[in-house]
């Protein structure tokens, strides 16, 4: 049975864990979505007018929902509160007071102005876990910057060291990995401060952010800085420490062969037909690959251009070189260990109908998490989460008459049931 045919009653490892997301965009919600996968009850607090921003990046959308947000939001409920009402406010303070974690990436001090900080929050709950995400830290001369993913992935390093050379300009990575990396250290910082508090009770903060995230993904690259003194640079799909270890043009397409270590670099020789390369004082051994990588790439191109992607791949693997195709996200959907590992798992959505989402990664045999819930209407579970905090049905509707909170109107459709 796939994680996604399973019932909303399914148990993962953080089955009990209450999460407060006053989260937006990306990275924030990357972070509740991982721990929503693995049990995790997370409230996503969204502002009364409009909700996330992410409900707005339309197009694409399916049924009128953003499917940006559809994505981001899986596996959470939702409640609508406008925090700058001392109702809103209040009412964050009631659902704090019995929640493991509170997530937020708003701008320094944005949560302290609105009498919602750490400090305040920890007088009402002092097992608090306060996780703050944000462009640079919490701390330090860029403290106050506001953080972008295009902006940490230029200061950090990465988009020098990404693309096709050193002559051509430098390269985004086309996927957000500073904001979903800030949200998935955010995660780990979560699970690391909740063992604490299961063992003595304390609550803490958490911080970290786009910067740092970006900064994880340049180890290699800054240990030959380290022990050089040189900046590596772009090397296309090269690694800047073995050979071969890239991207190769075939006669219909492309296909990366991770011929590394000497030994395989001697299987994909026989696989080619190129034997007479092992004994080429060029490349006999991987230093002497990496010295001569341009003169390596153009001769191995060569041969690599004479038959079709499936073809090579059907060779190398059978020889047991590493190699794989170089698939489009469609592609990628429709690959058969995708579909077996449940990476693309379904759900109901009141609106949107069957939606498709990315699976969690992480697989555990006795508590296994999953996606069973679609993402939340704008205030959707606003009375359900309200009733638990123990209000009374007059005081909800007090609330809700206020505008201090706000409740979905549309609940038409079992949204919460999911699709195998």
């Amino acid at each position: 049975m796939s994680h996604a045919s399973m019932s909303l009653t399914r148990k993962g490892p953080l089955t009990g864990m209450r999460v407060i997301e006053l989260a937006h965009i990306m990275a924030g919600p990357v972070c509740g979505l991982m721990l929503a996968d693995l049990g995790a009850d997370v409230i996503k607090v969204e502002k009364a007018d409009g909700g996330d921003d992410t409900r707005s990046f339309i197009p694409p959308d399916i049924n009128g929902e953003a499917a940006a947000f559809l994505m981001m939001n899986r596996n959470k409920r939702g409640i609508a509160l406008d925090l700058k009402s001392e109702t809103g406010k209040q009412v964050l303070k009631r659902l704090v007071k019995d929640a493991d974690v509170l997530i937020e990436n708003y701008r320094r001090d944005t949560m302290h102005r609105l009498g919602l900080g750490y400090d305040t929050l920890r007088q009402i709950n002092p097992g608090l876990i306060y996780c703050e995400i944000s462009g640079f830290g919490r701390t330090g001369p860029y403290r106050d910057r506001g953080g972008f993913d295009l902006i940490a992935q230029g200061m950090s390093g990465l988009m020098d060291i990404t693309g096709e050379g050193p002559e051509r300009p430098p390269v985004k990575v086309g996927a957000p990995v500073s904001d979903i990396t800030a949200g998935i250290l955010g995660a780990m910082g979560c699970l690391a401060a909740y063992v604490h508090k299961q063992k003595t009770g304390e609550g803490q903060k958490v911080d970290t952010s786009l910067f740092e995230a970006a900064i994880t993904h340049t180890y290699w690259q800054s240990a030959i800085c380290f022990a050089t003194g040189v900046s590596p640079t772009r090397m296309g799909t090269a690694h800047p420490l073995n050979a071969p270890y890239q991207s190769f043009a075939t006669k219909d397409g492309w296909i990366n062969v991770g011929a590394a270590n000497q030994r395989n670099w001697e299987r994909m020789l026989d696989c080619i037909g190129a034997g007479e390369l092992a004994e080429d004082p060029r490349f006999v051994s991987n230093a002497e690959r990496m010295a001569n990588l341009d003169k390596l790439v153009e001769i191995l191109s060569e041969y690599f251009k004479t038959r079709e992607s499936e073809q090579w791949l059907d060779i190398l693997e059978a020889a047991g070189v590493p190699a794989g195709p170089v698939l489009s996200i469609k592609q990628m959907h429709a690959d058969a260990q995708v579909i077996a590992r449940d990476m693309t798992p379904q759900t109901n959505h009141p609106v949107a109908g069957r939606v498709r989402t990315i699976g969690l990664p992480v697989k555990l045999s006795a508590t296994p998490g999953g996606v069973v819930r679609p993402a939340p209407l704008l205030g959707q579970h606003s009375r359900e989460v309200l009733a638990e905090a123990g209000y009374s049905d007059d005081e909800i509707a007090a609330l809700l008459e206020s505008g201090g909170v706000i409740a979905a109107d549309r609940t038409a459709g079992k949204q919460d049931d999911p699709v195998s």
